[in-house]
């Protein structure tokens, strides 16, 4: 499909980044599949690999006051009353550069009675041996301060066995308890001596969660990983920096059809529904931008 895709190869890795959201559609490493891919046409089913901003995850009844006016988002989510994952999903996404392995991407979120600011939104995607790297990178072209946050929203596949059996190392101390019908922040709770406490490596077994996490453990660089272990020895890590404070994870449960199919791990800026309690909100003012980036790699 020239123009609404690229393919990207740099030794063993392979990717494929579409116009559709922005996405990641496809990434392998030598034969096997690091995130849970999609086709080449339609909508792309369950976010998967999708940018989000300039909100990630889910903004209540999607409606919000900024600087004392008031904005009202299409619910997308109408099952839980949320906006969910921003606006830039439903934007016309272009192939702005294309080579071997790197690609970048671009769409144009304006302001209007959804959102105050306008916003030049790229993300990069680019191959190296040491994994896929991405980063976006937002730029307020308005004339109004601009509410924002951002996520990349990847599932990740581990290897061949079934996710309950894979083991998750997440070095977060606190989780985002929410409510269980809408989904929406409660408050904080810690994570130990609770199911959510992956800070050692252990298995998933039957565990549901959908959760924001913070208080994240990061080595001397600010960098922060994920990594989730198939038996057979395979894995995949997920590494970001301090841009992103906050990651949702995400067991992929769905009540109809197959679920459970890879782990969503998605760095975040702020949580979910910030611009209700401004937590972590990034406030960009006419001409100011913002970068964040993070590496997918297999882990052998």
């Amino acid at each position: 499909m020239p123009g609404t895709e690229v393919h990207l190869a740099h030794g063993a890795y392979s990717a494929v980044v579409t116009v559709r959201g922005g996405a990641l559609r496809k990434l392998r490493h030598g034969d096997r599949d690091l995130v849970v891919g999609f086709g080449p046409d339609g909508a792309v089913p369950d976010y998967r690999g999708v940018i989000c901003a300039p909100w990630p995850n889910r903004l209540a009844d999607g409606t919000y006051t900024y600087a004392g006016k008031a904005y009202a988002a299409a619910v997308n989510e109408p099952e839980r009353g949320s906006a969910l994952h921003g606006l830039a999903i439903h934007q016309a996404w272009e192939v702005k550069e294309a080579a071997g392995d790197r690609a970048v991407l671009g769409c144009h979120i304006p302001s209007g009675p959804d959102y105050p600011g306008d916003l030049e939104l790229t993300v990069t995607y680019s191959l190296s041996d040491g994994g896929l790297h991405g980063m976006v990178h937002a730029v307020n072209t308005g004339s109004a301060a601009a509410p924002y946050g951002v996520c990349p929203h990847p599932y990740l596949v581990a290897g061949p066995s079934p996710l309950d059996d894979w083991s998750l190392e997440l070095p977060a101390g606190t989780y985002l308890e929410v409510t269980p019908d809408r989904l929406l922040p409660i408050g904080l709770r810690q994570v130990a001596g609770d199911a959510f406490d992956f800070r050692s490596v252990r298995r998933l077994g039957q565990v549901k969660i959908d959760h924001a996490f913070t208080d994240i453990a990061r080595d001397a660089s600010g960098l922060a990983r994920v990594r989730v272990h198939d038996p057979s020895g395979t894995g995949v890590e997920l590494e970001w920096g301090t841009e992103w404070p906050w990651v949702q994870v995400h067991t992929g449960d769905k009540p109809i059809g197959p679920d459970r199919l890879g782990l969503a791990v998605e760095p975040m800026t702020c949580p979910p529904d910030a611009l209700h309690s401004g937590t972590d909100l990034v406030h960009l003012q006419p001409g100011q931008s913002h970068s964040a980036a993070w590496t997918i790699r297999a882990l052998h």
